[in-house]
């Protein structure tokens, strides 16, 4: 999404089409919702450090509450971050019950989590450019309307490069390969604690990946 990439496009590759990968966008929502989740456990820190050092000027054994799954809140908080990334239908039983009691205790969580399935939905369907373009806009409706400041700032940046996303539609275009390589490079590199032969690195790259 940086601008730099935009101008390396425009003057290298002329006649190409620039699609913003779908899921830098969703990273952007999805991190907007753990925002949320790490401000609730910060809050629920503090809460549990005020009543330990209340028991403990009134010389009483603390016990955090905890909920029906056996979560404290503190708990909860803290291990819900992985089901917040995935679709509901992908969750284990365990994650169902742990987001029953957190979607009840925390809606803005619920709200925010529901905003960015909504949005991995759009392109989840395989829908034409026009289709999608309707879908964005009723996102963005749904964005004003639940006034989340980081879900608003996510929406103005997407809105200035609509086009370039939903570019996304003609041919499903995405840079996934391209990642899933860069991760390989990455853990290949990280066995040799660094690379100092440059050339000989890129030697073994090829016998083993070309």
């Amino acid at each position: 999404m940086s601008e730099s990439m935009r101008k390396i496009v425009r003057r290298c590759f002329t006649s190409a089409i620039r699609v913003i990968d779908r899921f830098h966008i969703q990273k952007l929502a999805c991190d907007a919702v753990q925002e949320i989740r790490i401000r609730h456990r910060w809050e629920a820190i503090q809460e549990e450090t005020e009543a330990r050092q209340e028991a403990k000027g009134l010389k009483k054994k603390y016990l955090s509450p905890t909920f029906e799954n056996g979560d404290t809140r503190k708990e909860l908080l803290a291990r819900s971050r992985y089901l917040l990334f995935k679709s509901a239908e992908k969750w284990t039983e365990s994650q169902k019950r742990r987001a029953a009691i957190l979607f009840r205790e925390y809606p803005d969580i619920k709200r925010a989590y529901c905003l960015s399935h909504s949005l991995r939905m759009i392109f989840n369907k395989r829908l034409i450019k026009a289709g999608a373009r309707t879908n964005l806009a009723k996102w963005y409706q749904e964005v004003e309307q639940s006034g989340f400041d980081s879900f608003n700032t996510i929406a103005a940046t997407l809105y200035d490069r609509s086009e370039e996303i939903l570019d996304f539609c003609i041919h499903r275009a995405s840079n996934a390969a391209a990642e899933s390589f860069n991760a390989k490079i990455k853990q290949l590199r990280a066995q040799f604690r660094g690379v100092i032969d440059i050339p000989f690195f890129l030697y073994r790259l090829t016998k083993i990946y070309a």
